[in-house]
């Protein structure tokens, strides 16, 4: 199921046609995690009385991604031999997953997905996925500073195809997915800071204090696939929490 060897790059993977099973974001995450994912919510996904109420006030159109985004992680929490449950919104409106689990979900135009792990493989997972489309007017300068904003010029002349600057959103998207639900503090996507690879790879680190156990650097993968920028962030459970930020620049 696990598909490797392909470029970061490649925009020409297909889909299935049931739009079920491709897993895309597997390929930057690590052996361990279960995926599962849907390019649109035509599929069953069926909701817990719990979670109805969660979006009975919403949009059909939220009501529908909140729904499918949860089948997929039902799925993948099968995948991980862990019975359905509902999946409600936590502190920060993050997911609260069974005990013993880590986990993200992302969705966005064209994609929902979800990603697992048993707690004491990974100490946390963020996952984030995006259209392939340049931000809107006006949100880099709130999300970049100076130096990453010349890191996106760098990336664009060697891959002007590629929208770095919603790369840029994901990417920092994915590390705050992983940070949150280890620390229950809120950051602003500005105090991310990231350096991103043009071969799939990137690093990112949180200002912490110097006597703050918590991880300030976060390595992980990115990928442009289909139309879709996707990143993600696996921390392993046994990993020294704390990496000094000199050692972590981005």
């Amino acid at each position: 199921m696990r598909s490797r060897g392909r470029s970061a790059l490649r925009p020409d993977a297909g889909r299935p046609a049931d739009g079920l099973g491709c897993s895309v974001v597997e390929e930057i995450l690590p052996a361990g995690v279960c995926v599962a994912e849907r390019f649109d919510d035509d599929g069953p996904a069926e909701l817990f009385p719990e979670e109805q109420a969660v979006v009975a006030g919403s949009t059909p159109k939220r009501r529908r991604e909140f729904a499918t985004v949860r089948a997929c992680a039902r799925q993948a929490l099968g995948l991980l031999g862990v019975a359905p449950v509902a999946l409600l919104p936590g502190k920060g409106r993050a997911p609260r997953w069974p005990e013993g689990v880590v986990g993200s979900m992302t969705h966005c135009r064209g994609y929902r997905g979800a990603a697992v792990a048993r707690a004491d493989e990974l100490k946390s997972i963020g996952i984030d996925a995006e259209p392939a489309l340049p931000l809107p007017r006006g949100v880099l300068g709130m999300i970049a500073d100076p130096a990453e904003q010349a890191m996106l010029a760098r990336l664009a002349a060697t891959a002007p195809d590629v929208c770095w600057d919603r790369l840029l959103f994901s990417v920092k998207e994915a590390v705050y997915k992983a940070w949150f639900p280890l620390t229950e503090r809120w950051i602003r996507l500005g105090e991310v800071l990231a350096r991103i690879d043009a071969d799939g790879a990137f690093t990112a680190r949180v200002p912490v204090g110097e006597r703050d156990r918590h991880p300030c650097r976060f390595d992980g993968r990115w990928l442009v696939r289909d139309g879709l920028l996707l990143a993600a962030v696996a921390v392993p459970a046994r990993e020294d929490p704390a990496v000094p930020a000199s050692d972590a620049s981005a």
